[in-house]
């Protein structure tokens, strides 16, 4: 009984993944070096997307590998861990991702209306996900900041309430890092 225990890492998601119907890319984050070239990250896509977009299962092992994903009308949404990852933790990921747009589309989850407000969901990505580091698993907060940062108008048309309430966001931030 030799088991293997490996150090604990905080860098558990190794990619997040959505894809349209046809299985392009509509975002890719990669946070590791396992698929270095776009031409090996677009044939995993296509391996990913040809094994799971008929199924009804919300995990999969590919290529040594953990799989979490879900679809919605014409999209499909995919968080990438290492074999030994927690299904769990990946899954919550991909739970806030989902969540998280799904409020700020106002439950209109589909491609049109993703490719209309793509900065929202790179901001999205970016509050859950930091280098593989799993942030923000709190879909509410994720809406929240993501609210936060869309509302950056120029420091000359703000009213002074506005601008204090800025400066307090940031202070409050600068002092949790």
């Amino acid at each position: 009984m030799d088991a293997v225990l490996l150090d604990p890492s905080l860098y558990t998601v190794k990619a997040v993944l959505i894809l349209d119907n046809d299985g392009e890319r509509l975002l890719a984050k990669y946070y590791d070096e396992t698929y270095p070239t776009v031409k090996e990250q677009k044939a995993f896509e296509k391996n990913i997307f040809n094994k799971t977009h008929r199924t009804d299962s919300e995990i999969a092992l590919l290529e040594g590998l953990t799989v979490v994903y879900k679809s919605s009308i014409d999209l499909y949404f995919y968080v990438i861990g290492s074999s030994h990852e927690n299904e769990l933790m990946l899954m919550a990921v991909l739970n806030c991702l989902f969540d998280s747009l799904s409020q700020m589309l106002r439950k209109n989850v589909e491609k049109r209306t993703l490719l209309e407000n793509m900065e929202g969901l790179f901001l999205a990505v970016d509050e859950i996900i930091d280098g593989g580091v799993i942030l923000e698993s709190d879909p509410q907060q994720v809406v929240h900041r993501v609210a936060l940062r869309g509302d950056d108008v120029p420091l000359t048309e703000q009213t002074v309430s506005q601008v204090l309430q800025s400066a307090k966001e940031q202070i409050k931030w600068s002092l949790l890092r």
